[in-house]
């Protein structure tokens, strides 16, 4: 057994919005013991912070790793950033449930076909994750697009009564085999054709094992208001607790941008005010982001790529679906001048471009510009990014200053030597590092311990963790320990995969994942269960 761990001279910021303070922090068999001034035991390993904010290890409350972190646990991305916890299985993607993996690989970030998928259930899933020693901990959401898929394939309209009742079976399986909530897409193809009623019943499952809901709303333009009822409404049907996600996109469905936004808070803030659980999330981009493959319904993409290609390439359909209502069309509402191409393995000097300016060069409409692109990269169909510039500062600021909003990635776990196609989400290297450096050392918009009570003890607090999150004697010791002027993110937009710095010390559940700066073999993070 290794002698206890001793952090010295660090300012303590305990994640809770308590002052910083220079003090101590003893650590035996992965928990804290004492903290702040105390006598030390003879025997002692000493870790030097000073100079250094000694924070608990940051959770991101809105990750995409599901796959990535099984296929590179690793997750170097993460630990660089000081990431000791991701939560697993947003938007309704995810890995489990799943029957064939053909049939859900377009569901799953960072897959590709012929990868290996060695689970079916929610249980097994964590077990398969588990086994690979995860460097950070992970919590995991059941993916409504799963439980659609399983249930319904492609069907793009409401699920019957049989139907919910299977997807209800579905769910209480993966809440009881240890996932801690629900999650929904509503605005993508797979989850469109979603009832509210189909929702809510999921929903009622969720609560009643103790879980919460996580959704990402329909977003239609012309349905700001509407959009943030229909998830308020949900949850306070339904008991559930609520966890809006990324909630700035609520700005892309009306023309008064900065309105939509102060009336989603606006609903936030009422709703809490009437007693119910009701948070959201923001991701740190200046962008929206999504798969180009978006802009077509989920049939689209169905088959063999002979059979993508004749449908795409086919007048007739293209024009019976060019009406679709889609993510990429609702992020395209501020012109597809803004819509940039990210990742076109194939055709790399695509890359950078805008739908708006391939389409003039070509002499196609928007929608014909995308499908040719789809075709051209049909070998890597889901790989092929797009990113929508509509977010500014001004909108990203009031969004995050509502005291019940917390960052998160959006992202996908990684690695630099081992870069999967389709994987590479701008978020993964820079959310948290960006977040720090931004609202704290350069706007001055937080207070350090504000900064970092968003990135740990409030994220905490909505999954209901007694002892993570914070620093407190009985709390696991995931601990963040950085450059409080040094710490920044180095990835740009078109460069995403550039690892942070000024991230000194990681440790996750007692053990150092990152000493000086560098990665060592150390992977001790857990599969958390929910009771």
């Amino acid at each position: 057994m290794n002698p206890p761990l001793l952090i010295s001279s660090g300012t303590i910021v305990d994640g809770r919005g308590g002052e910083p303070f220079v003090g101590d922090v003893l650590i035996c068999d992965g928990r804290i013991t004492e903290i702040g001034s105390f006598s030390r035991p003879e025997e002692l390993r000493i870790l030097d912070a000073t100079g250094l904010v000694v924070a608990p290890g940051f959770i991101d409350i809105h990750s995409h790793s599901d796959f990535t972190i099984f296929n590179d646990p690793r997750a170097v991305s993460s630990i660089t950033q000081g990431v000791t916890l991701e939560v697993v299985g947003n938007c309704g993607h995810g890995c489990a449930p799943i029957t064939t993996p053909e049939l859900f690989q377009h569901n799953i970030y960072g897959y590709e076909p012929g990868m290996e998928m060695p689970w079916r259930t929610v249980g097994q899933y964590l077990e398969v994750l588990e086994s690979r020693r995860p460097a950070v901990n992970v919590i995991a959401l059941v993916p409504n697009g799963n439980l659609r898929l399983a249930t319904l394939g492609h069907a793009d309209r409401p699920a019957s009564g049989s139907e919910r009742a299977h997807m209800c079976s579905l769910l209480e399986q993966g809440m009881e085999e240890g996932a801690w909530g629900y999650s929904t897409g509503l605005e993508y193809s797979l989850e469109s054709g979603c009832s509210e009623e189909e929702v809510a019943q999921l929903c009622g499952v969720a609560a009643k094992a103790g879980g919460f809901y996580a959704t990402h709303t329909r977003n239609r333009f012309g349905e700001a208001r509407e959009t943030i009822e229909e998830a308020i409404r949900t949850g306070e049907r339904t008991g559930v607790p609520l966890q809006i996600s990324h909630l700035s996109s609520v700005s892309r469905l009306a023309t008064n941008r900065h309105w939509a936004i102060e009336q989603a808070i606006e609903q936030v803030e009422s709703a809490r005010q009437r007693g119910l659980d009701v948070c959201y999330d923001m991701h740190t981009r200046a962008f929206g982001m999504t798969n180009l493959s978006n802009a077509v319904p989920a049939s689209a993409v169905e088959g063999t790529r002979a059979d993508i290609v004749a449908r795409l390439g086919s007048q007739r359909v293209r024009d019976r679906m060019r009406a679709y209502q889609s993510i990429v069309t609702s992020l395209a509402q501020m012109g597809w001048d803004k819509m940039l191409l990210f990742n076109c393995p194939r055709h790399p000097e695509l890359s950078r471009r805008s739908i708006a300016e391939l389409g003039q060069e070509w002499g196609l409409d928007p929608f014909d510009t995308i499908c040719k692109i789809l075709v051209e990269e049909i070998e890597s169909l889901h790989s092929v990014l797009v990113l929508g510039y509509v977010y500014s500062p001004e909108l990203t600021h009031f969004a995050f200053d509502h005291p019940s909003c917390m960052p998160g990635s959006d992202a996908t776990s990684l690695a630099l030597d081992q870069n999967l196609r389709g994987a590479l989400i701008q978020g993964a290297f820079t959310w948290a590092a960006w977040f720090c450096r931004y609202f704290v050392r350069d706007t001055k918009r937080f207070t350090i311990q504000e900064g970092v009570r968003r990135l740990t003890g409030l994220p905490a607090q909505r999954l209901g963790l007694k002892d993570r999150g914070t620093l407190c004697t009985g709390a696991w010791a995931d601990i963040a320990i950085f450059d409080p002027l040094t710490f920044r993110e180095r990835g740009t937009d078109f460069e995403p995969g550039q690892i942070a710095e000024g991230m000194k010390h990681v440790l996750v559940n007692g053990e150092l994942a990152v000493r000086n700066g560098r990665l060592s073999e150390t992977r001790s993070g857990r599969v958390l269960r929910h009771a």
